[in-house]
């Protein structure tokens, strides 16, 4: 039923070789299977520590997305209030390339005619016509 080379032949005397009982086979058995549970024990509380790491990295990553974002939208409302207060301040250009200044300090905003936070700074922002 099983090939030749699978089991050893009987030990017969006069031969050198090894002789297995069947409680040190079990022996071996069970010391493998303990040490393969401390491996696996070992591996797992490393896994579970590596798999914390990974969710307080992940945590930190929108932490510092959310900030960097606030960042962004904050910055973006003092480049409109400049703009606003330029516009104030020289509400139209006395003759064609005098409000230039004014044009380069709000260059990025004029290409969007879309606010993406969607509010302005209250009506005494706005300009009025005369």
């Amino acid at each position: 039923m099983y090939p030749q080379g699978r089991h050893p032949a009987p030990h017969q005397p006069g031969q050198p070789g090894f002789k297995f009982t069947v409680a040190e086979s079990c022996d071996r058995i069970k010391d493998e299977f303990q040490f393969l549970q401390a491996q696996y024990h070992s591996l797992k509380v490393e896994y579970d520590k590596l798999a914390n790491e990974k969710t307080e990295m992940q945590r930190h990553y929108v932490m510092y997305y959310e900030m960097s974002y606030g960042l962004n939208i904050e910055m973006h409302k003092q480049n409109m209030k400049t703009c606003i207060a330029d516009l104030r301040i020289h509400p139209y250009p006395a003759k064609p390339g005098a409000g230039e200044h004014i044009g380069a300090s709000c260059g990025e905003h004029a290409d969007r005619p879309n606010n993406s936070e969607g509010t302005l700074p209250d009506g005494d922002g706005l300009i009025r016509l005369k």
